[in-house]
């Protein structure tokens, strides 16, 4: 009984922060013609309700692409349409075509946010649950803190409830996909996964470590017998689900053409905005996007993704255990946003994601990224006027965190995993006591996101560099991931077998 009253109270008081933050603004609030992000999804549902499926992706004088035109895959255009008819029977003025374009009103924004919390509490909120029940050590209450404390992540909060978007339907359903693989579901796993690379196409970031598993997995049964069904098995489930999902678009190959198109456009560029990845920071000295054409951009963004990525999957491959594979999906997700084509600043919840699955064995390093990722997204953040729950949010966060899961007395040299820096220190500086520097360089850190954060708020930056201070924060942020994927592929790459299995079985 005192299990479910703590389990209650933790779902109670994430949908309360998440609805608290809901009432502040989105992006794009009054700012016509373009508007933002949440008339991109109003835009997609009254597309998808007046429209027929072979117009949702093509330029037409009933659907204007240059105007919020569907850039997701079908799955997105699915869920769109379904809000469209709950919008429909509530107002039809909110879906009406070429009519509702710029809509917005105090009931409309309910229903937009109610959609996102209703998403939520189907999908997230009971895969966050599962997961910190079957596969966090410890004893029940040890288990709620770590489901409460990824609840509160503050950086999916602000963005889906603040900025407005449908994050968590693609990152529940690769938590799914993760739980299907940690409990033996092997189908059930590559099903969620599937739908999730179905919604959005920066699943990708995540593809990799689920394909490395898998495969890895088949081969250590043998591939000449018992391994080789299993892989026909699972390969028939991503095809299938694949067909189902594009079923509609299949019957002209035109179609799936432009809807890769829409998918993937790479005439965008290296990357856009401020966003806290390799180029956008090496361009404050070196102009890459002047300096290069775009296909020796594309060429070298291939090269260093795959150059980064190849240990970690490589290291999965040969041990196919669900602890490398969270690693693997961190260091993967990591990799692809430091260095990938086209990443945009609210990309790095696709890393965050994984890290909240490690926040139990490594509980400081963890809050420390998914600090530093919120921090990342600042100037979006204070575009969007959030900067109240921005900061009300981590702060919570943060002190929370620390507490409720022991973070800084959990973070002995042994419990921070820093076997390689220990014997790399060992023979020069014996005495070093990396424990306290890592707790040092985390109050540092905070300290330093905080004063930039504040600067960035109150202090007007020279009329010669207006985009200082969003500058300076996509390089510290980057500068701290850089260290991140450091350390985590040294944990993946260089740590023994765990004592104890993380998999259990129901």
């Amino acid at each position: 009984m005192e299990n479910w009253s703590l389990i209650s109270l933790c779902v109670l008081l994430g949908l309360t922060s998440r609805w608290t933050v809901s009432f502040h603004s989105y992006s794009g609030a009054g700012k016509p013609p373009m508007f933002g992000d949440y008339e991109a999804q109003r835009h997609w549902q009254e597309v998808t309700y007046n429209l027929p499926v072979h117009e949702w992706y093509f330029n037409t004088t009933n659907n204007d692409l240059n105007y919020w035109g569907l850039d997701y895959p079908p799955l997105t255009a699915y869920h769109s349409l379904v809000c469209a008819y709950v919008a429909k029977l509530l107002n039809p003025e909110w879906v009406e075509l070429h009519a509702s374009r710029g809509y917005e009103s105090h009931s409309h924004k309910l229903f937009m946010r109610a959609t996102v919390l209703f998403t939520d509490i189907l999908i997230y909120i009971p895969a966050v649950l599962l997961y910190c029940f079957y596969f966090c050590d410890g004893s029940s209450k040890q288990k709620v803190a770590a489901a409460f404390c990824i609840l509160l992540y503050p950086g999916l909060i602000l963005i889906d409830y603040g900025h407005f978007q449908y994050n968590s339907v693609s990152l529940g359903l690769a938590l799914w996909g993760t739980l299907g693989l940690g409990l033996g579901w092997d189908l059930f796993g590559c099903l969620a996964f599937t739908l999730a690379l179905n919604y959005k196409q920066m699943e990708l970031y995540h593809s990799l470590p689920f394909f490395c598993y898998l495969l890895g997995k088949c081969i250590k049964q043998g591939l000449t017998g018992r391994g080789f069904f299993h892989l026909v098995k699972i390969s028939m489930t991503v095809l299938v689900t694949f067909a189902l999902c594009w079923m509609p678009f299949l019957s002209d190959p035109k179609q799936p053409l432009q809807v890769l198109h829409r998918l993937f456009p790479v005439g965008r560029g290296l990357f856009e905005d401020k966003v806290a990845n390799t180029w956008c920071s090496l361009n404050v000295l070196i102009k890459i996007k002047t300096l290069l054409s775009r296909e020796t951009q594309l060429f070298l963004s291939f090269a260093l993704t795959l150059l980064f990525v190849l240990p970690s999957s490589l290291k999965l491959l040969s041990k196919p255990t669900l602890w490398q594979f969270k690693l693997a999906l961190v260091n993967t997700s990591l990799a692809f946003f430091l260095f990938s084509f086209q990443v945009h600043e609210k990309s790095i919840l696709l890393v965050a994601l994984p890290v909240c699955l490690v926040i139990n064995e490594i509980p400081l390093i963890a809050i420390w990224f998914l600090l530093t990722s919120t921090f990342s997204m600042l100037p979006l953040l204070l575009k969007d006027g959030l900067l109240l729950p921005y900061v009300v949010t981590s702060l919570a966060f943060l002190f929370l965190s620390l507490y409720l899961l022991s973070a800084l007395e959990r973070s002995t040299e042994e419990e921070l995993r820093l076997g390689l820096y220990c014997k790399l220190t060992q023979r020069w500086l014996p005495k070093l006591n990396l424990s306290r520097i890592i707790k040092w360089k985390f109050w540092f850190s905070l300290v330093a996101m905080a004063a930039l954060s504040f600067t960035s708020m109150w202090l007007k930056p020279p009329a010669k560099l207006p985009d200082l201070f969003p500058v300076l924060v996509s390089v510290l942020s980057f500068l701290h991931f850089l260290g991140f994927i450091i350390y985590f592929n040294q944990v993946q790459l260089m740590e023994p077998q765990r004592k104890k299995s993380l998999k259990k079985t129901n």
